[in-house]
């Protein structure tokens, strides 16, 4: 698998098409890392840690309001054949400030709101509105 966060963006994408409660992933810290900020800042129930198999996985609880997902879109931004880097004057807020972009910064990943008060830029994984 080339791009492993891409994959769980598209797994939770996909799940939430179906209207499943929960779907499973392989697990990684930059993913768990993204499942942090996305339950932060709301977008998911949580997430757990499963061990059943023979390779961890991460079971993420999807949330709904009214029978419609919480997540409207979410997009991959910096892929592997094409990074993107931002410095904190250029971190993108999302559709005027309702959605969020999610930033690799050498403080960790974090939101774009929390990557400008911190004042670092980084790589912008992906947005979500």
């Amino acid at each position: 698998m080339n791009d492993p966060l891409g994959d769980m963006l598209t797994r939770i994408r996909n799940a939430q098409m179906r209207g499943k409660s929960t779907v499973r992933t392989p697990a990684s810290k930059l993913r768990a890392w993204v499942l942090d900020v996305l339950q932060d800042e709301g977008y998911i129930r949580g997430y757990e840690k499963v061990e059943d198999s023979k390779h961890p996985e991460l079971e993420i609880s999807l949330k709904y309001y009214d029978g419609v997902p919480v997540i409207r879109e979410l997009k991959r931004v910096s892929k592997p054949g094409r990074r993107v880097y931002v410095s904190v004057k250029e971190v993108p807020s999302v559709r005027q400030g309702l959605g969020v972009s999610i930033v690799s910064t050498p403080r960790g990943v974090m939101s774009d709101a929390n990557a400008r008060s911190a004042n670092v830029g980084g790589e912008v994984l992906c947005t979500v509105f």
